[in-house]
């Protein structure tokens, strides 16, 4: 995250910004800091949210040298290889040999049929292999998407470097970084069910094998909108997550998007990781130089780069490292209000959340910016939002409250206007959850409230 404002890589939707316009909104409309309240009603669900997980599940898919394992996280493995293939990476020039197998997923249709979707995975890949994930689907008028890779991806960055693949489009739909986006949502065509695929590789001879156990998708519709309705609030309840900012780290490993300064992201993940119980040994840190604190947060960084997007903020390969500590899964997906976020809480879960925002929108933060994650820890007695923001100038200051009427406004808008007065897209609820791979009774309905199973 920058605190300047930006083009962000997820303003897509170009044709329905333009209706905006034409509608009559402007600039003065996000003048104010404070957010009118209004009376609509709560809005239909907007997400979907599919995940393969259980041994059943696994079974279900298509193999070609591939199959399902138990255990106490059942999953997908290599068995005997499909073939051979070449690998060229396009971030080191390196081309080579990988034995490969796949499985893909059963159809799935959308209860929500949906203008974007993001994949993401939950896997083990220990060094000589990796694994690649995409997504094809049929849209509303029964023609097929093409297959799109939603990103290639390994723990470490010793095989390939982890990467989401730019250029990708049929002309109706396209991929931008990690979100499957229809080009032209006014047009009314949408994604109405999709397969997923992976592809998991391993250098030729050896027997290792990644071993993939959660792998599911989010679509979306989420309807253009510069406010949402006010929710009521519902819950006092703080959770104690490790506090760290981002800002301590500013100008550390350049090469990881130009150093702390832009690791929200990262610094977001490690903080809940670790409320979680995540530990990283000295020697997986040994790496970072010693002078630096908080070196787990520089790990992060390094372990999320998107080297495509040239970013730490890809959200699967977030919710893909986080995934990598012992007993933990997450997933990206979209909730759709503050009430969901206090299910969560209720429930010992702390969530992050991507938002944009103009200096002026969100009293106390003291920054504009067009992206930034922050974890929601709780809410106030008022039912104000409690956040650790990354975005502080040290790790004491991260602790925030924000307004609960300006901060959901933020959260939840597709569209928002920028500090030049253009209209520019918002994210509409998007989060990250990390969990337990085992959780509790009382965690399981909370998750399965949100649409997380």
């Amino acid at each position: 995250m920058s605190n300047a404002e930006h083009p962000s890589r997820r303003t897509v939707l170009t044709v329905a910004v333009a209706a905006a316009v034409a509608s009559g909104a402007g600039p003065a409309a996000a003048a104010s800091a404070s957010v009118p309240d209004t009376d609509d009603p709560a809005p239909a669900p907007t997400a979907d949210y599919r995940a393969w997980t259980t041994y059943a599940d696994w079974r279900s898919g298509a193999v070609k040298g591939a199959r399902a394992v138990t255990g106490a996280r059942p999953g997908v493995v290599i068995a005997a290889p499909a073939g051979t293939t070449d690998y060229t990476d396009p971030h080191t020039g390196t081309t080579a040999a990988w034995e490969y197998a796949t499985w893909t997923s059963p159809v799935h249709r959308l209860s929500v049929p949906s203008t974007e979707a993001i994949a993401s995975w939950n896997a083990h890949t220990p060094e000589g292999t990796w694994l690649q994930v995409e997504l094809s689907g049929t849209y509303s008028d029964g023609t097929p998407t093409p297959w799109y890779v939603m990103g290639r991806w390994a723990a470490g960055d010793q095989d390939i470097r982890r990467t989401s693949v730019d250029g990708q489009s049929d002309g109706r739909s396209s991929v931008w970084t990690d979100t499957f986006a229809i080009d032209d949502a006014s047009t009314g065509l949408r994604l109405v069910s999709y397969r997923l695929r992976l592809t998991l590789y391993r250098r030729p001879g050896t027997k290792l094998t990644p071993t993939v156990w959660r792998l599911g998708a989010m679509g979306s519709d989420v309807p253009d909108r510069f406010t949402v309705p006010a929710s009521t609030p519902g819950l006092a309840q703080e959770l104690v997550v490790p506090r760290y900012s981002q800002e301590v780290h500013a100008g550390q490993y350049p090469e990881y998007d130009n150093g702390g300064e832009a690791w929200c992201s990262p610094t977001s993940s490690q903080m809940i990781i670790e409320y979680w119980g995540g530990r990283l040994t000295p020697e997986q840190l040994s790496w970072v130089d010693p002078d630096y604190a908080d070196p787990q947060v520089d790990h992060a960084a390094r372990y999320t780069y998107d080297y495509q997007y040239a970013g730490c903020g890809n959200w699967p390969f977030n919710a893909a490292y986080a995934a990598t500590f012992q007993g933990l899964q997450g997933v990206v997906t979209r909730l759709g209000s503050l009430t969901d976020l206090e299910t969560l809480i209720a429930a010992g879960i702390p969530a992050i959340t991507s938002q944009s925002f103009l200096k002026t929108e969100l009293t106390g933060a003291g920054y504009g910016t067009s992206g930034h994650l922050m974890t929601v820890i709780g809410f106030t007695a008022e039912g104000d939002v409690i956040a650790n923001d990354p975005a502080s100038p040290d790790n004491q200051a991260v602790r925030r409250v924000y307004p609960r009427r300006e901060w959901e406004n933020i959260w939840l808008r597709t569209k928002r206007y920028n500090a030049s007065g253009a209209v520019a897209s918002g994210t509409g609820g998007v989060c990250y959850l990390y969990f337990p791979a085992q959780p509790t009774a009382r965690q399981r309905q909370a998750l399965a409230a949100v649409g997380v199973r």
